[in-house]
């Protein structure tokens, strides 16, 4: 028997990835200050770092305006997953995509709201080559981005499987 939730299940994920993310960025801000590094790891560290800007510091040389840009798509996005998560809730993959997609988005922009930033640290490297620091929210997003792809991909198959049948 395949899970079907509803909705507010669905809404209560994306609040769970929210909380799970603030919750992460206020311990590592308490323990740390910013540009402090704290290593793991040889290939991991718990670093403080705030990006003004996007994925990779994209605009984050910019004088401002990037931050209002970056809280007014994320409410559009939002709110366009909002809309497929609704029609979509009794499904599994997609609605679990959108939510972690959501709660990601509204972590980041609670941060751009309080600290004009996002709040990154989780820093994967070897040796001085590494990946931009991240957080809980950036991880969300980027899991929720995968499984909407395979979800799409899981569709085709099965459109192009059943066009094959008629």
């Amino acid at each position: 028997m395949p899970l079907k939730l509803r909705l507010g299940n669905w809404i209560g994920l994306a609040a769970i990835v929210v909380l799970v993310d603030q919750w992460t960025k206020h311990l590592v801000r308490g323990a740390l200050r910013n540009g402090e590094v704290i290593r793991v790891t040889d290939w991991f560290d718990l670093v403080l770092a705030f990006n003004p800007g996007a994925a990779f510091s994209l605009l984050a040389d910019q004088s401002g305006w990037q931050r209002w840009f970056f809280v007014a798509l994320a409410a559009v996005i939002c709110g366009w997953l909002l809309r497929l998560l609704a029609r979509h809730q009794h499904e599994f993959l997609q609605p679990l995509a959108f939510s972690l997609i959501i709660g990601g988005a509204i972590g980041n922009v609670i941060d751009r709201f309080v600290f004009g930033a996002v709040v990154d640290f989780l820093y994967f490297h070897i040796g001085r080559y590494g990946w931009p620091a991240f957080n809980v929210a950036d991880s969300a997003i980027c899991v929720g981005v995968a499984l909407m792809i395979l979800a799409q991909l899981r569709e085709h198959r099965h459109l192009h499987a059943q066009e094959k049948l008629s």
